[in-house]
């Protein structure tokens, strides 16, 4: 939100300097994020009544001016913009000014016609970033007086990022009251005067849904003038407040809701048919926006209704149907309070935000609508002028929120805070907060007034205290406490342990959402029932992801895209999973790696990261556990048919999954090389087994190599399983060093290459003993998996 500094200081001035105010905002828990000029600094520029115009007599699009600026005599200057004309009142920058850009303004001859000064548009002046014409002034404006002083340009626009929970300080009254409350000043309301009733004119208001409106106020006004002149001073002070003029009506209806935070709408009466019905809407109504949108509503959607169609999205953006326009004579003026739940998710749905839902969804002071639709009256009147009728008020009080008492106790506050603040100061804390304060034994029954829906137990009230006392003001104390270490538990590996190995190996920790596109969902990981938001943040962040690959190839999209050739990236988070229905979520270790092995060097030749690369990253992982896995061939609808491969345990138990991105999906994606991505369940991976001491034996190992022959379908785990269950205790390691096929190899079948390493921990092993434990090791292959030795 951002306000006038010089709007604000009308309700209360504390004579401290721009950058003391803006702090003490910052400190009372309204952060301040920037201060900037109301306009850009110039000087120079008066306001100026053109006489009379001529034609220049060597120029088609420019006249020759004659300007008065206040002096004696009227300026000649030149101009070419299209809306000069004879009584019109403009800035005029005289001979010697210096406008935003340091452009400085000098006597000039133009086409031959001298010319003393400059008449100026908007965006010359640095008010605004672009302009049609001149920027035309009251016809009441003060000629000769400097523009700067007219317009109040000598002011700050200070924008304030406020927490969800203080809809309070969404107006200037709201920040009024929170600098009188820090600097123990008094300030000043807006003065409203209620309107006098010229007709008894009314519509019928019904309120079908109660709950969701229990208050809603309108008031017919007939006979305005739609084409009448917002005053130049509303105009510029909805511009520092980033809105924009749209027309007399809507313009106050955007002031009164940037003075006292209530939220209105005009409807054009004369297109309304019948009363005005709060409802929900039936499914498949449609409803044409302010916006030029057409939205397809359901029945969660609250809408206003004539007796014919919805008329507006409740507490969001009004129908287009119905707008006020230039000829728009009687207007229905809205006043309403919406339940936040009934308004909260429901502009996002519908791809909105406006400064209706922003307020409503949070919680606005149900106690204001009247007051806003009094204060609105004025100024339309004032303005367009209009035959007011009386507002008309339907209202269930029980479904109003209620603010009951909160018992605030002096020993709580106390041990909270660590500080003791007077009972004389509590009290005008509190008052000054505008809530209502009575005695209690242990200390006070407090009831907080209905713009502070964030008071609602006693830890907010003395979060209040501590706020306007000040929290630089509260002395700093170390906590005692006592401190017993945990337990650490050998059989559970510590995480930052395995991103310890992943970051050693060259990968890099991402983080990355949760929520995802349903697209890329889809195409990753198709079988999975899809998880939807209600009310998602976007359309791409629609649905909970099944699989941390949405992200990661998000992310290493993003960087291939950035000259970014080499990937390694990984990921611990959250998986959410729909199993039967019930709702699920899954600790997961996720990565991707692309690009070249190793990082452009003269030592080894460019290689492109395959299978075994990752892998051996996953052996990696699980040395650390002591835990033996096996890999056996998978299928996974994301992942390449020839090489995928799941993870199990000794037990079978599925840990992961990791494989080379499917062709077809790499081009989806707009992938231009192979990715390889790996899926740990997180909990089973860090399930480590406890060491155990193995003595070192004293005497002489030897190794055997033997080449065997297998069928092609036979893997390494099938040889390695194989000769460990020759059950020989003197087999101490056993590796797989090479694979052959070709030449003097029968077809299906493969040369294996295996190291076998043999140590006996009381003898030196005899030739005898070694030969003996080799047959049995054939043998046991040969019955297992048919492999015998190559000749």
């Amino acid at each position: 939100m951002q306000i006038s500094e010089t709007w604000l200081r009308e309700y209360v001035n504390p004579p401290v300097s721009t950058e003391e105010l803006v702090a003490q905002l910052t400190m009372a828990g309204l952060e301040v994020d920037s201060v900037t000029p109301a306009g850009a600094l110039f000087n120079g520029v008066v306001i100026g009544e053109v006489l009379s115009t001529e034609q220049h007599p060597d120029a088609d699009k420019l006249k020759v001016c004659l300007v008065n600026v206040g002096g004696t005599e009227p300026l000649q200057i030149v101009c070419g913009a299209s809306n000069v004309r004879p009584g019109l009142k403009v800035p005029a920058a005289l001979v010697g000014a210096v406008l935003p850009g340091d452009f400085k303004i000098k006597p000039a001859k133009l086409r031959g016609v001298e010319s003393s000064g400059m008449l100026c548009s908007e965006k010359e002046l640095g008010i605004a970033i672009d302009a049609n014409g001149l920027m035309e002034l009251p016809p009441d404006a003060p000629t000769g007086v400097d523009i700067r002083e007219y317009l109040s340009l000598n002011d700050s626009i200070i924008e304030i990022d406020l927490t969800p929970n203080r809809t309070d300080c969404l107006s200037v009254e709201g920040i009024a009251r929170e600098v009188a409350l820090l600097n123990g000043m008094d300030w000043t309301t807006t003065q409203i005067k209620v309107a006098e009733i010229n007709h008894q004119g009314t519509l019928c208001i019904v309120l079908e849904e109660k709950a969701a409106c229990p208050r809603y106020l309108g008031r017919l006004i007939k006979g305005v003038n739609p084409k009448a002149e917002t005053p130049s001073w509303m105009q510029e002070r909805l511009r520092r407040s980033g809105i924009r003029s749209l027309g007399p009506i809507v313009d106050v209806t955007n002031y009164v809701l940037m003075e006292l935070g209530q939220p209105l709408h005009a409807f054009d009466a004369d297109k309304l048919v019948g009363g005005i019905t709060v409802r929900m809407a039936r499914n498949g109504e449609s409803l044409a926006l302010l916006n030029g949108q057409t939205i397809i509503l359901d029945d969660e959607a609250l809408v206003i209704a004539d007796d014919k169609q919805a008329l507006a999205l409740a507490g969001i953006m009004g129908g287009s149907d119905s707008a006020v326009d230039d000829a728009t004579q009687n207007i229905f003026l809205e006043s309403a309070f919406f339940a936040p739940r009934a308004i909260a998710g429901k502009a996002r749905r519908f791809g909105l935000h406006t400064d209706s839902s922003h307020r409503f969804e949070r919680g606005v002071d149900a106690t204001l609508q009247c007051r806003a639709i009094e204060r609105a009256t004025q100024l339309i009147v004032e303005i367009a002028g209009g035959s007011v009728g009386p507002i008309n008020e339907v209202k269930d009080d029980t479904a109003l929120p209620q603010r009951p008492a909160i018992l605030l106790r002096r020993q709580r506050i106390a041990k909270m805070l660590g500080i003791t603040l007077p009972d004389e100061q509590i009290h005008e804390i509190f008052v000054r907060l505008g809530m209502c304060i009575e005695q209690h034994p242990e200390g006070w029954l407090i009831a907080p007034p209905g713009f502070r829906f964030d008071m609602a137990i006693e830890a907010d009230l003395i979060e209040e205290l501590a706020r306007v006392h000040g929290y630089n003001n509260i002395p700093n104390n170390s906590p005692l406490m006592r401190a017993e270490l945990g337990k650490a538990t050998e059989t559970v590996l510590d995480i930052d342990r395995v991103k310890d190995l992943l970051v050693d190996r060259g990968y890099q920790e991402v983080i990355t959402y949760s929520f995802v596109d349903e697209s890329i969902q889809q195409a990753v990981a198709p079988d999975d029932t899809t998880i939807s938001i209600t009310n998602p943040i976007s359309a791409d962040m629609s649905v909970m992801r099944s699989t941390l690959w949405c992200g990661l190839l998000k992310a290493a999209l993003y960087n291939l895209n950035r000259q970014q050739n080499r990937i390694r990236f990984f990921e611990t988070g959250l998986r959410f999973l729909n199993i039967n229905g019930q709702l699920q979520q899954k600790k997961t270790l996720s990565g991707l790696i692309l690009g070249n092995v190793y990082p452009e060097q003269w030592g080894e030749k460019p290689r492109k990261v395959d299978y075994f690369d990752l892998k051996a990253d996953i052996q990696a992982l699980f040395s650390l556990t002591g835990c033996v896995v096996k890999f056996d061939p998978a299928k996974h609808s994301a992942l390449h048919p020839g090489q995928t491969a799941q993870i199990l345990s000794e037990a079978d138990e599925k840990i992961g999954i990791l494989g080379m991105l499917h062709p077809s999906l790499e081009k989806q994606l707009g992938l231009e090389t192979p990715v390889f991505l790996f899926e740990l369940d997180q909990e089973l991976l860090l399930n480590k087994a406890v060491s155990r001491f193995k003595p070192l034996s004293k005497y002489p190992s030897v190794s055997r190599d033997l080449a065997l022959i297998v069928r092609d379908t036979v893997s390494a785990d099938d040889i390695t399983a194989s000769i460990k269950s020759s059950n020989e205790p003197n087999v101490q390691d056993i590796a797989i060093f090479d694979m052959y096929r070709g030449k003097g190899i029968e077809e299906d079948h493969k040369s294996v290459a295996v190291s076998i390493t043999l140590q006996n921990f009381s003898q030196t092993l005899t030739d005898v003993e070694i030969d003996a434990i080799f047959n049995n090791i054939l043998q046991t292959l040969a019955q297992a998996i048919g492999a015998k030795l190559r000749e």
